[in-house]
């Protein structure tokens, strides 16, 4: 006889919402954070987040039914990953990630039926500077092991000044930089985002050996002058004819044997792996009418626009790097 058939997958599924919410709340309320030093009793607990106790036992009860707190002779702990990532000071691990969640993409989504429906994005037109600090700092709390990760196994110690195009924040930057003394670099992205990025840059490690330059990839002039170029969670804001010119414009741009360096979502043929990737389809969807792409397709764009792909390597969770050289 076969397993009997349950709605058990599609309720798990469905109830999906009601765990992010409460973990984006948990994290607001700094709930992680008062269990940094060890466990505390639910009255402990409920005043150093400033919250009623009732509510307070209600949100750490779902973080402990989520694996996320333990729970034992009524003292609540931090688990390992709640200790690692989201105990921290505001700025710290994913927290800025989760808050780039709540207060971004977890109400764009109410806008999915609608962008399914006409193909637009319906979510991140016109931020406001606090949006946008918001954005930036969640996707740099996102991306931060991916940015290590390129800068520590990809032989950048050969390149002389290094690109990065779209590159918010400047972390994949700054992570190249400060792992490779030589090596200097541009950060070139909207004016909105070059306003946040342009002070933090100057002030950090490597300030004195980066450059931050407003502009808009699709219609100003490309920086020059480099021998390396990143593009880092660009090419799923755009529709594929747009990769294609955006490529293009790119490789006018610098000199035959410039290294192109494409980080991104990328897919298997079916576009179902990894099922991460698989899922942020509908996020970029949502939100600038974007899509993911296999890898296959971008090394077609690549070809197509005078780019020879030479490879992809995994680089941390679902964020892989095509790299190609200019021919």
């Amino acid at each position: 006889m076969g397993h009997p058939v349950t709605p058990e997958a599609i309720t798990r599924i469905a109830t999906g919402f009601m765990a992010s919410k409460q973990l984006f709340v948990a994290c607001e309320v700094g709930m992680f954070a008062a269990l940094a030093e060890g466990p505390l009793e639910l009255d402990d607990l409920a005043a150093r987040c400033g919250i009623p106790r009732r509510t307070a036992r209600v949100l750490a009860d779902g973080m402990t039914a989520l694996g996320l707190l333990d729970a034992s002779l009524g003292r609540y702990t931090n688990r390992p990953e709640t200790q690692a990532y989201l105990s921290g000071p505001v700025g710290d691990g994913l927290r800025p990630f989760l808050r780039y969640w709540d207060r971004i993409s977890y109400p764009a989504w109410q806008g999915l039926e609608q962008a399914v429906r006409t193909g637009h994005g319906v979510g991140l037109a016109d931020l406001d500077e606090e949006r946008q600090q918001i954005f930036s700092q969640g996707v740099r709390a996102l991306t931060s092991g991916a940015a290590h990760a390129l800068a520590e196994g990809f032989g950048l110690d050969r390149y002389r000044r290094m690109l990065d195009l779209g590159g918010g924040m400047g972390s994949f930057l700054v992570a190249a930089l400060s792992r490779h003394p030589r090596l200097t670099g541009t950060l070139f992205d909207l004016p909105p985002v070059v306003a946040i990025a342009r002070p933090e840059l100057a002030a950090g490690p490597v300030g004195d050996r980066v450059e931050a330059v407003a502009g808009d990839m699709l219609t100003d002039p490309i920086p020059g002058g480099h021998d390396l170029v990143l593009m880092a969670n660009v090419l799923h804001y755009f529709l594929p004819g747009t990769n294609v010119s955006l490529l293009t414009r790119v490789r006018t741009a610098v000199e035959p044997g410039t290294r192109l360096l494409l980080v991104d979502f990328w897919t298997d043929p079916t576009h179902t792996q990894p099922m991460m990737a698989a899922l942020m389809a509908a996020e970029f969807l949502t939100n600038v009418g974007g899509d993911v792409y296999s890898a296959e397709e971008a090394e077609g764009w690549l070809t197509d626009s005078g780019w020879q792909p030479v490879g992809q390597q995994p680089l941390d969770g679902a964020l892989s790097v095509l790299l190609a050289t200019a021919v």
